[in-house]
């Protein structure tokens, strides 16, 4: 299935990842709520998709069964401090295989989508 997003948008930019994906993500929600101020928002590139895809996505994979609250927990916990669990410390090992497992869930589906490069 083609996107039809990604049709639409003519030299958009496509993400590295699907940890990009997703912090990308957050942080354009931020921007939009109003809780962070961007000065450079004007200069950065556009995107293949739109914030309503990404969350219409997510949204799909929850209630199919494919992405768990606890992963949908873990992703919005780091994803708002801007980093992935580390494996190796102690106190993130369970986050990070959950983090991990998610990301996966939602490389494959954005790169089916043309999201991703």
């Amino acid at each position: 299935m083609t996107s039809q997003t990604a049709k639409t948008f003519i030299n958009a930019e496509k993400f590295q990842s699907a940890e990009q994906l997703w912090f990308w993500f957050l942080y354009s929600k931020s921007i939009r709520a109003g809780y962070i101020h961007c000065r450079m928002c004007a200069n950065q590139s556009r995107r293949i998709c739109e914030l309503i895809d990404v969350e219409t996505l997510i949204t799909k994979l929850y209630l199919s069964g494919r992405i768990s609250d606890e992963q949908l927990r873990v992703m919005k916990q780091f994803g708002d401090r801007r980093r992935a669990p580390h494996q190796h410390i102690w106190t993130e090992n369970k986050a990070a295989a959950l983090w991990r497992t998610a990301m996966q869930t939602l490389e494959s589906e954005a790169t089916a989508r043309g999201w991703i490069e």
